[in-house]
């Protein structure tokens, strides 16, 4: 008998592992910095703990994402979901799409530029997508993200900001929320920022950079965090073994 069952969207299925008391670990691979011979390597040094892999940056070459996504998927059944630092880095071979809004700056080409133009590119496949709300908050380091975007992340004593942004994209139908705090960041997301956004808004809830240790990692997901993104740390691993 045909099953005419449509697979699980990525959300609804992360809202119930959510609901289960699962935390998740996310490591995110960019294109830019990982070359698809070092794939294999990548994949077998990841933490046990992984749940999901991201794949994207704010810098990256045309065609590249594609080809990283087919070799990834070709060697590993993890789920993998686009973190897209642009439009031209959607691949239909993903899992899912974070479809981004960075609602901690005020540049209307990451508001609404990128994802009109993402939204014309979605209507070639079927790619699940994630209504997402990222948020770029000060970890002392001059980050990628500020650079690209022409943004300022958001400082850490003043969470009150932090907060009404958060609920501003909670109001406007975010699906989820990411607190990132730049690729090397010298200084996490701190516990009370994170514990607050989760408090307020309840929705599934991101959070990565300067997560090196284990027990940053654990401090996140004790403070709320539903999904934890380690970067810079596995981009280290992996130049150890060239």
């Amino acid at each position: 008998m045909k099953n005419n069952l449509s697979p699980i969207h990525p959300l609804d299925q992360w809202i119930s592992q959510i609901k289960q008391g699962q935390k998740q670990l996310s490591v995110l691979v960019d294109p830019d910095k990982c070359p698809l011979e070092m794939v294999p390597e990548l994949l077998r040094n990841l933490p046990r703990q992984t749940s999901h892999l991201f794949v994207g940056g704010s810098t990256v070459a045309p065609g590249l994402t594609q080809d990283l996504v087919r070799t990834i998927k070709n060697l590993s059944n993890l789920p993998l979901w686009i973190f897209p630092g642009d439009a031209e880095q959607i691949s239909p071979l993903a899992d899912g799409l974070l479809f981004l809004s960075l609602v901690s700056g005020n540049n209307p080409e990451y508001l609404i530029g990128q994802q009109a133009r993402a939204a014309a590119i979605l209507r070639t496949m079927q790619l699940p997508t994630i209504a997402t709300a990222y948020l770029l908050i000060d970890g002392g380091v001059d980050s990628a993200v500020a650079r690209v975007t022409g943004t300022h992340p958001l400082a850490i004593d003043d969470p009150e900001k932090i907060l009404n942004r958060a609920m501003a994209a909670y109001h406007m139908g975010a699906k989820a929320i990411y607190l990132e705090a730049g690729s090397g960041a010298h200084n996490p997301v701190p516990a009370e920022i994170i514990r607050r956004v989760k408090m307020a808004t309840d929705l599934p809830l991101i959070v990565g950079g300067g997560l090196r240790e284990l027990d940053q990692i654990h401090n996140a997901w004790s403070a709320g965090a539903d999904m934890v993104v380690v970067g810079t740390a596995m981009e280290e691993v992996l130049s150890l073994t060239q």
